[in-house]
């Protein structure tokens, strides 16, 4: 056939099967669902809501609330039905892609679909951030750098974060630092932005907001940045509904530190039962999950899936030979975890 694009043909999938199990733990997903308060109160709104009109061209009113609530310019966000849409789009517009390895799959696969040039930059040992190796390969076009980084949960410093923002005005390229993971880090660098129109950022409702069904996520940019992303974007892109559930959500934020506070509690709390584990070593973690290297992946996921218990292979990475990662669950579901784990030691 000779309909497409020849990049198009041979695309790997992205790297997700489904497999179903009592205690998910492969997602990165908040453990509880939204309030039911607000549930409720969504659904009666989405009751009133004429499902026969079209949502806002660019969902002005939801982009005026962030606005507010972020002290952000208005005409410098941009939503749409998660941040990998906004991935897309910016690969799409982008003349390279540069990204670290390993890193967010999506970034490679974005660039993949829109034919755009992309290099990666191998993390150091440890995981630490390649800064020179990134500040001489960055000459142009836009450098993804998820902060905290998944999937190894590690949080850079802003010292290094700085640097690399004065490189992209240095070169009129566009860092992009995904803050997917900040609530659970309490890290903010949209500083960095202000006053930088060559930095962004973007940032999801499907972690610590517990709206990870609803799929919706923002950048935040400068005005002119966020007007050429909202142009490569389909119009009417953020749906009724959705909209509807957010202005719910960011009228109550108040559950949403409460969700992060249990994610952070029992991170470390099982963080500190798994350095006692005679053969895996936990990664330190500023996300929703823990990075886990064990003798052998493989061997893992298939006994902890035995005992009902879902995590996410990562041994195909690069540098992440026998890690699994491990999403933060609830309390119930973490101890599940930590039993079958201790198990895997002695079977």
């Amino acid at each position: 056939m000779r309909a497409f694009k020849a990049h198009l043909w041979g695309l790997a999938p992205y790297p997700y099967k489904k497999v179903e199990a009592p205690v998910k733990l492969d997602q990165n997903e908040s453990p509880f669902d939204l309030p039911p308060s607000l549930k409720e109160e969504a659904l009666r709104r989405l009751a009133r809501l004429p499902w026969n009109r079209y949502p806002e061209i660019h969902a002005e009113g939801l982009r005026r609330r962030l606005a507010h609530l972020l002290d952000w310019p208005e005409e410098g966000i941009v939503l749409a039905p998660g941040s990998n849409l906004l991935i897309l789009a910016l690969a799409v517009a982008a003349e390279e892609v540069l990204d670290l390895v390993p890193s967010f799959p999506h970034y490679a696969h974005a660039a993949r679909v829109a034919g755009t040039p992309r290099r990666a930059v191998p993390l150091l040992e440890g995981f630490a951030l390649p800064l020179e190796a990134l500040l001489a390969a960055f000459t142009g076009g836009v450098l993804f750098l998820p902060n905290p980084h998944a999937p190894t949960g590690a949080l850079f410093p802003e010292e290094a974060l700085e640097a690399l923002a004065e490189r992209a005005r240095e070169v009129g390229g566009l860092l992009v630092v995904d803050e997917a993971y900040r609530e659970f880090a309490g890290s903010d660098f949209s500083p960095l932005g202000r006053g930088n129109p060559h930095v962004a950022f973007l940032r999801t409702f499907s972690k610590a907001f517990s709206l990870g069904g609803v799929r919706a996520g923002y950048l935040l940019a400068s005005p002119e940045v966020a007007a050429l992303v909202r142009e490569v974007l389909p119009p009417f892109v953020l749906p009724a509904h959705t909209g509807t559930i957010l202005e719910v959500v960011l009228e109550n934020p108040g559950y949403v530190e409460a969700v992060a506070a249990h994610v952070r509690a029992e991170r470390e709390r099982v963080y500190a039962k798994l350095r006692g584990h005679p053969t895996w070593q936990p990664y330190r973690s500023h996300t929703n999950f823990l990075l886990v290297r064990t003798p052998d992946a493989e061997r893992a996921f298939r006994h902890l899936l035995a005992q009902g218990i879902l995590v996410r292979r990562q041994d195909h990475y690069p540098g992440l030979f026998g890690c699994i990662r491990v999403t933060v669950g609830s309390k119930e579901e973490m101890d599940a975890f930590l039993k079958a784990a201790f198990e895997v030691a002695y079977a």
